[in-house]
């Protein structure tokens, strides 16, 4: 279980090794990702709160990134932390998120990313839940769900 001190010293120091490693030009991203999810994932931007597909959504599943379609989160660590993002406490696995100190729009924070595609997934606050205290404020346009069928939503 990551903490926030593993967090800390992830964005410090070093990541994690992702399991593998998926590197595209912009105009490969723009042709294979939505304007909205090119924005998110490779333009670091963030969509607007409480009007996301997962927001609301606590359906059984895993969440992958929409960019690799490497797995990110599992619902079972998905809680409703009235944020207007989806929120999750921990990662699939330790290799999954990359970590960087953020302190655009005059505030300080951790911006997590896909350690795969280096894709920008949102941000990592010690305010969550029990026993880690960990919420993964994460942009939808930046996921898909894809339920334990394989079946994409």
């Amino acid at each position: 279980m990551l903490r926030w001190l593993d967090v800390l010293t992830f964005a410090k120091y070093s990541n994690p090794e992702p399991p593998r490693r998926v590197e595209k030009t912009a105009a490969e991203w723009a042709a294979e990702l939505t304007p909205a999810q090119f924005r998110v994932l490779r333009e670091q931007a963030t969509e607007p709160p409480y009007r996301n597909a997962y927001c609301r959504s606590y359906e059984p599943g895993r969440y992958e990134c929409v960019g690799c379609r490497s797995l990110l989160f599992d619902s079972a660590t998905k809680y409703h932390a009235i944020s207007g993002w989806p929120s999750f406490t921990q990662p699939a696995a330790k290799s999954a998120i990359r970590y960087h100190f953020d302190d655009s729009h005059n505030m300080q924070r951790v911006e997590v990313r896909c350690n795969v595609c280096g894709g920008h997934l949102g941000h990592v606050f010690p305010d969550g839940p029990a026993p880690a205290g960990l919420r993964y404020c994460i942009n939808s346009e930046s996921l898909v769900r894809v339920e334990e069928n394989g079946i994409l939503f």
